[in-house]
């Protein structure tokens, strides 16, 4: 399981950011103060970090600083007031990876940390043309075809087809979807992300009400069937 310390000394924002953290299945760890994160960090090793820049015994900023100087490269998200902008540069200058902004998002906030968590793992090479039955894509020149006649499809479209096509069998969450195709500054909705599939089975699958291509995965996401 995926391991997230917390380090922030507001009550409220701390209490709210575990229950949202493990309600999207991470394990928690917190502290309240620089010292005892710090302390957290290096006993503990977590995969990320959501650092608060105002801290009390140790600033944010200080145990970013050590941390990188420890050679840890752990990423780290910070937390900012709105007016801490040279702060925010001094962070990513220091090694943080990125930073939201208080008041904040929590869509936001999760999709930020899934985008962090995505860039240790391994890239998968888009794929740039698939066919299936009469149907042939090609997501370089943006054209769909079924046999001779032409498919109108949207960027989303084809942007959300190439990303299930280049991992046929794997189920796809609908939150992977809005992070991947959409991008978190956008804030779709996953309601978006149905509707795209459904729009998308009624132009390529042969009997969209039993599609056998763009398969559901009840209460996961999405998954390509060649």
């Amino acid at each position: 399981m995926t391991r997230i310390l917390v380090i922030e000394d507001d009550a409220a924002i701390l209490t709210g950011l575990t229950d949202n953290l493990k309600a999207e299945g991470y394990e928690v760890s917190t502290a309240t103060d620089g010292e005892s994160g710090y302390e957290l960090l290096q006993r503990e090793a977590p995969d990320l970090v959501i650092l608060d820049l105002m801290l009390p015994k140790m600033s944010g900023l200080e145990v970013c600083r050590r941390a990188r100087e420890a050679g840890m490269t752990t990423p780290i998200l910070m937390l900012t007031a709105r007016g801490e902008e040279t702060d925010r540069v001094f962070g990513l200058d220091l090694g943080a990876d990125d930073y939201v902004t208080k008041p904040f998002s929590v869509r936001e906030l999760m999709a930020r940390i899934r985008a962090i968590l995505r860039r240790g793992q391994p890239q998968i090479p888009p794929v740039d043309r698939v066919s299936f039955g009469d149907v042939t894509v090609d997501f370089c020149s943006y054209e769909a075809h079924r046999g001779r006649n032409e498919i109108a499809m949207t960027r989303k479209e084809f942007g959300l087809l190439r990303h299930l096509v280049s991992r046929p069998g794997e189920v796809v969450t609908r939150n992977q979807l809005l992070d991947e195709v959409w991008e978190y500054g956008s804030y779709p909705t996953t309601r978006t992300v149905d509707n795209h599939i459904a729009s998308l089975r009624s132009k390529l699958e042969t009997d969209p009400a039993s599609p056998r291509h763009l398969v559901t995965v009840h209460g996961v996401g999405y998954k390509w069937v060649p």
